[in-house]
């Protein structure tokens, strides 16, 4: 495929709305607002049902911007029969996991940019 195709395909999946279950969402993740640096590809197959199966990829460099993880993702949504894609194309948070990364309640202690920050909005909470 064309340089840029994947990115054009996947837009197009996202942009027929809701088109019912199974639903793949997308999330990018990152240190920073400018920087995606993990992406989370998840299936919803019904109403109120867990995030499951779900895939996730990590780089250094900006992952809204790699064809061949882009492929991989639309490779997964393809194989799991999603039916409607749903995606935020801004970062929107830490790519650390609380929890997991850095204990519950605390702020992770590699990524100072969202510290006190919307993870939305990208506003700083008073």
């Amino acid at each position: 495929m064309a340089q840029g195709s994947h990115k054009k395909l996947l837009t197009k999946k996202v942009r027929k709305g809701d088109k019912g279950f199974p639903v793949a969402t997308i999330a990018f993740y990152g240190p920073n607002n400018r920087l995606a640096t993990k992406v989370v590809c998840a299936i919803i197959v019904a109403d109120g049902a867990e995030a499951e199966p779900m895939k996730k990829w990590f780089s250094s460099s900006d992952l809204r911007k790699s064809e061949t993880v882009i492929r991989e993702i639309l490779a997964f949504i393809d194989l799991n029969g999603a039916k409607s894609v749903s995606m935020i194309e801004e970062i929107i948070g830490c790519p650390h996991e609380e929890a997991i990364d850095y204990p519950s309640g605390e702020y992770c202690p590699e990524c100072f940019y969202w510290k006190n920050r919307d993870r939305f909005s990208g506003e700083i909470l008073h």
